[in-house]
Parts: structure tokens; C-alpha cells; sequence
């Protein structure tokens, strides 16, 4: 395996879409196309519900691990005009949609989520399933930052249909906290978690990053030993994506030489993924583990799981709606990003203006090429059919996974793909192979962090 590890240690995309950001058509894409692709979308998924992702930007302080889209401040006068612009753009949409939207799941990310006040959190939200419908079986999830959620934030969120938390643990070694500025004891971690549960959560989730720096093997198997000890349903345990050339002065606070080697981040990799098997957690998708009693388990059991720009969940949308800066939205049949800058997304919305700047609409080859990457993702295995082959070049995709094969990473009979267990920790370079717009225009330049 660590021979694997090596070879396949490349930067590649985590094919939250596909195509990849970068490799969005922008000159072909407009506001009007997008809204076709909403109303489209919308009008095939009356009964199936939509999601909503809201994106809440503002921390207190900087984590210089972090390649999330984010504005620091202490000022928290700034959460009242932010959540009226965002209720503002949701109005946007349902009048774009023309009848209330059913809601199937609804995430809150950040940023930190939990900057803002429960009272503030609670008028969002109500603010949101007053202009909607909600199905049987919602999914109303959050971030929570485990220094600052409060026992009044999980309450008052619970109090209008949260019922998943996920908090963020990254790693409990103290040198290590404080090169990436998050000091975070387990005492508070451990709190939150059984806040939430007494509360009535179904569903509390931590997130391990391994490769951070100055971390050590040992560092992870001591955050993951304490972890298991409080037995959170779902563990994303994912490797620290070193991007600075992309996400500016945050990561700049160490060096590279500070990072573990890539032998220890092997290591830190292999030694975690065997103690969470251990520990019972079952591998659902790439980075993420989960006790046979959570939906996410069980959604890949029945062949439900999906993934989007809010990472995995246990049932697809067609439509998914961003809400607030930077977010992505998801039409199925086109991507579209809102504006960055705080300010200018205010003034957009206020004046009336889905504030989008830019997106891509799929093509036909597009569309059949992002189904089997989230077949992959999602079910590790897919199956493509003759007029498929009509339209994508399926020999080149064949090519791409010759050497994947013969390193038993992949098994291919006739028209079938199939992931094999020791190709799961390689699903992303699996994708890859799919990935013909990046094939055909390999990047100059490194845009993407690391496989493993």
C-alpha cells in the first residue's frame, strides 16, 4: 500500500462537481441560461424536494489550515444585514421558481456558522421554511465551531428542525493547534458533542485532518483514540490541502518544510483509516467513515448516497440552491457561483440581482461523464451503455485506467467499472480517469491539493 500511496500522491480534483471549477465554460454561460436551468430543474423535482446550502462567512479569528471562503471580524453587527441580503436572494429564487420550493435537505457552512447569535440563526431559518414546503424526511444540518457553539446555539437550531451537527476537531495536539491558530481543547469537543446529544441530534460528526503541520503519527492516532471515546456517528478524516498560491496569507504561516513528509503523511493516512475500521466505522466515500446505524452508512448500502457541493449526503437532488458569498449552486444541468465580496453581494441582492459572476452549463458529454464520477464517488462502480459510447470517448477513459488495473485498483469487465477495496483510498485518482476536459487540457500551473 505505501508503494501505492507514493505513485498515487498527485494533485487531482474532489470532484464536488464535474466539470471542476477550473474548468468551467465562462464565455458560454449567462444569467439567463442559468435561470433556464433552475426553472428546468425545478419543474422535474416537484415532489423529490431541493436542497439549500447557505454560506455564512464570518469567523473571529483565522485558521491558517482552512481554504474556505471567510471574512475575519469581531463585529457582530454585521449578522443582521448579511442574513436579511441572504432571505432577500431566497426571494430571489422562489419568485424565480413561482411557487414554494419543497426542501429536502439544508445545510449551514461557512466561515463559522456558529459567529452568529441562535437568535439570529433561528430567524434565518424561519425566514427560509416561510417561503417553502418541507418533505417527510428533511435533512437539516450545520458546522458548529466547538469554542463557540453553544448549548443555546444547538437548542434554538434544534427548535426548527436540526437534527445533524458536524464539528470541527482537526487535531488535539497542541503544537499543532497553534501553527494552524485553533486552539481547541477535547474537553470542549466532547461537551458540544453530548450537548448535542442530550438535546436530541441523531447525527454528530468530527472532522480529522491528517498532513497538518509539525504532525506526527502519533498526534493522530492520540486525536483519534480520544475521538472514538466519545463515538461520533460520522468521521470525515481527510488529508490537509496545502493550496496557498489559491487561498492567500492564511496558509503562509508556516513553511513548507514544516509540513510532514510525504512518508509520514502515509502514515498518518494508513495508521488512522486502520484504527477507525477498528474502531467500527465503516468506509463510505472517499475521507469518510460512519457507524452502521447513520443514514450516511445506509445510504450507500441502498444506493443512495450522493455528493455535492456540501460533500456527501444520503439522497440527490436535482436542484440545489447557494445561498450567500462565494456559494455554488447546482442545477444539474449548470453550476453558478455568487459573488465573493460581502458588500457587493448585499448591494447586488438588494437591487434585485441574483448575485451570480460566474458558472457552467453542461453538455451532453458533460452530463454523462458526472454521472460516472458520482457512480464512483458514491457506489464505487459504474456501467456505461452503447449510446453513451456514441458521444463520449469512453477508449481514452479505458486508457486512462490501464495502469489503475493492473495495480488491482480497479476491476473492468465489458462495460463495467468496479472500485475494488484496496482502490477505495484512490477514488479520486479513479475520477480522474473520467475526467476528459482535464485531459485534454492539462493544467500549467498546480490548481489542485493533493490525492492522498
Amino acid at each position: 500500500m505505501c508503494e501505492l500511496v507514493q505513485k498515487y500522491n498527485v494533485p487531482g480534483p474532489r470532484y464536488t462537481s464535474y466539470p471542476t471549477v477550473p474548468y468551467w465554460d465562462l464565455e458560454t454561460f449567462s444569467g439567463k441560461k442559468w435561470k433556464s436551468s433552475v426553472l428546468k430543474a425545478f419543474g422535474e423535482s416537484p415532489e423529490e424536494g431541493i436542497s439549500v446550502y447557505i454560506h455564512l462567512p464570518f469567523c473571529q479569528s483565522m485558521c491558517t489550515f482552512c481554504g474556505c471562503h471567510k471574512r475575519i471580524t469581531k463585529r457582530h453587527e454585521v449578522e443582521r444585514p448579511y442574513i436579511n441580503a441572504v432571505l432577500k436572494e431566497w426571494q430571489l429564487y422562489v419568485d424565480l421558481m413561482g411557487s414554494k420550493p419543497v426542501i429536502k435537505e439544508l445545510h449551514l457552512g461557512g466561515g463559522t456558522p456558529t459567529f452568529f447569535s441562535p437568535e439570529n440563526l433561528k430567524i434565518l431559518i424561519e425566514g427560509i421554511v416561510r417561503l417553502s414546503k418541507k418533505t417527510d424526511e428533511i435533512e437539516f444540518s450545520f458546522e458548529g465551531h466547538p469554542n463557540n457553539t453553544t448549548k443555546e446555539h444547538l437548542q434554538a437550531l434544534y427548535d426548527v428542525g436540526f437534527r445533524r451537527v458536524c464539528f470541527g476537531v482537526q487535531d488535539y495536539n497542541l503544537t499543532v493547534q497553534r501553527a494552524i491558530n485553533r486552539i481547541q481543547p477535547f474537553e470542549n469537543v466532547k461537551n458540544v458533542t453530548e450537548w448535542a446529544r442530550e438535546i436530541g441530534y441523531t447525527s454528530v460528526g468530527h472532522d480529522i485532518i491528517y498532513g497538518l503541520p509539525f504532525q506526527e503519527s502519533g498526534d493522530v492516532e492520540n486525536t483519534i483514540a480520544k475521538t472514538n471515546a466519545i463515538k461520533p456517528d460520522r468521521i470525515a478524516f481527510y488529508s490537509y490541502a496545502h493550496v496557498p498560491w489559491l487561498k492567500g496569507n492564511g496558509q503562509r504561516g508556516y513553511k513548507e518544510s514544516d509540513l510532514p513528509s510525504s512518508e509520514e503523511k502515509k502514515a498518518q493516512y494508513e495508521m488512522g483509516k486502520r484504527m477507525l475500521g477498528e474502531f467500527g466505522y465503516k468506509d463510505v466515500g472517499m475521507d469518510h467513515f460512519a457507524l452502521p446505524t447513520d443514514s450516511l452508512y445506509k445510504a450507500l448500502e441502498n444506493g443512495t448516497l450522493h455528493r455535492n457541493f456540501m460533500g456527501y449526503t444520503p439522497s440527490k437532488t436535482k436542484l440545489m440552491v447557494g445561498l450567500g458569498v462565494s456559494s455554488i449552486s447546482d442545477s444539474w444541468y449548470g453550476f453558478a457561483q455568487n459573488v465573493k465580496n460581502v458588500e457587493e453581494y448585499e448591494n447586488l441582492v438588494s437591487h434585485g440581482v441574483i448575485p451570480i459572476f460566474r458558472g457552467h452549463i453542461l453538455n451532453a458529454e458533460d452530463e454523462i461523464l458526472r454521472r460516472h464520477i458520482l457512480n464512483i464517488m458514491c457506489q464505487f462502480e459504474t456501467t456505461w451503455d452503447v449510446e453513451e459510447e456514441q458521444i463520449v470517448d469512453f477508449e481514452n477513459i479505458l486508457a486512462n485506467l490501464s495502469e489503475l488495473e493492473t495495480d488491482g485498483l480497479v476491476e473492468i469487465n465489458g462495460t463495467n467499472i468496479k472500485v475494488t477495496d484496496k482502490g477505495r483510498p484512490f477514488v479520486r485518482n479513479i475520477s480522474m480517469a473520467f475526467d476528459l476536459k482535464m485531459h485534454r487540457k492539462k493544467p500549467n500551473t498546480r490548481i489542485f491539493s493533493m490525492t492522498v
